[in-house]
């Protein structure tokens, strides 16, 4: 799957900073409400210590890591549904995000002002997600409309659409998110055309600043919850990015930063997702690819291209665990762990496989 986050938050709160510290992405971070006005991209590379291994014992012409793609878009501001600042006018941009990363600012700097004078991350929070419903209450109108146009050549027990539709915009405008596991098998396909910005899963980045906030942070922290929230002082993490590997590992030691928060921030988005990765390896290049947990062999395949789920025959198995442990597919085999597995196979994180098709 395309494994993308989504940046929001209100301008000024270090959204650009972020981008910059976590991808190198270059976008432009400046003292000014706005700044971003257009849509900022980053791709990165998942970190994974497995990949490297699996590279040292197989050997491939290539490694190619599971990647993510950042946006970052203009910051919302109260009003942005009714066209106020520039932030609404790029959501689209991130409708079709994995995670939606909301940026927090927890730090106080006379040099960086707050679009709305104080610092108050509780008062923001409710600003962005007030807008993302507007914005997809909106968005749901305009199906109805479309919807009711279609309906009218239809009796009225074929309107299912329509009669979900409806259903969902009581639910937003209500303030209620609806989330895929609570909507029926049958309704699971517009339901996911309709992309619903409430919808997607939210993980708080809660920008501590250069110098630390860690109060306000941690009052944040037991707020949203620890498993949904994460600290990391933005213009830290881009210094260090700006650094050479050797003078950022010893400044690392100095300042006793364990990791660097790129790798924190991606393992957090990948627990949050439920997310797990496997690998393949043929042709001369070995891959890591993202997926979520309990997906079958076959949707797995599919994540490579559409055709080798189409064509889906069967997957040869084998654990990372266990190609460590012998240090060869042939010695895996040897003893009796390369698998053949079926249609019905749950892919396990640390698989490495090898798919057979109808070409």
């Amino acid at each position: 799957m395309a494994f993308t986050i989504g940046i929001l938050g209100l301008p000024n709160v270090g959204k650009s900073t972020l981008l910059n510290a976590l991808s190198r992405a270059g976008a432009e971070a400046s003292n000014y409400p706005f700044c971003t006005i257009e849509c900022n991209r980053g791709v990165v590379a998942v970190p994974d210590e497995r990949l490297a291994r699996l590279a040292g014992l197989l050997g491939p012409g290539e490694v190619i890591p599971s990647t993510i793609t950042y946006v970052d878009i203009a910051g919302l501001v109260e009003g942005a549904s009714r066209g106020e600042g520039l932030g609404n006018k790029f959501l689209h941009h991130v409708r079709e995000a994995t995670i939606l990363a909301h940026v927090l600012r927890c730090f106080e700097d006379a040099d960086v002002s707050h679009v709305l004078g104080e610092v108050d991350p509780v008062r923001d929070v409710s600003i962005v997600e007030t807008e993302l419903f507007l914005a997809d209450l909106e968005r749901i109108d305009a199906w109805i409309s479309k919807e009711k146009v279609r309906a009218k050549a239809m009796k009225k027990g074929e309107r299912s659409d329509l009669d979900f539709l409806e259903h969902v915009r009581g639910k937003i405008a209500s303030g209620e998110k609806v989330l895929r596991d609570d909507v029926s098998t049958k309704e699971k396909d517009i339901f996911d055309r309709l992309q619903l910005l409430t919808s997607k899963p939210v993980i708080y980045v809660l920008n501590s600043g250069e110098e630390g906030e860690a109060g306000r942070c941690m009052e944040m922290v037991e707020k949203l919850g620890p498993n949904r929230a994460i600290m990391i002082s933005a213009r830290l993490e881009k210094e260090l990015s700006d650094l050479p590997d050797e003078e950022r590992f010893e400044f690392m030691k100095e300042m006793g930063i364990s990791g660097e928060a790129r790798d924190r921030f991606i393992e957090k988005c990948h627990s949050l997702l439920g997310m797990i990765r496997y690998y393949t390896s043929a042709h001369g290049k070995l891959q890591a690819w993202s997926i979520p947990a309990g997906t079958k062999a076959p949707a797995a395949a599919g994540i490579i291209h559409t055709d080798m789920e189409k064509g889906f025959i069967r997957a040869k198995v084998m654990s990372y665990g266990d190609l460590v442990e012998y240090g060869s597919q042939a010695e895996v085999q040897h003893h009796g762990h390369l698998r053949t597995e079926g249609h019905e196979y749950v892919i396990q994180d640390g698989d490495v496989i090898e798919f057979m098709f109808n070409r």
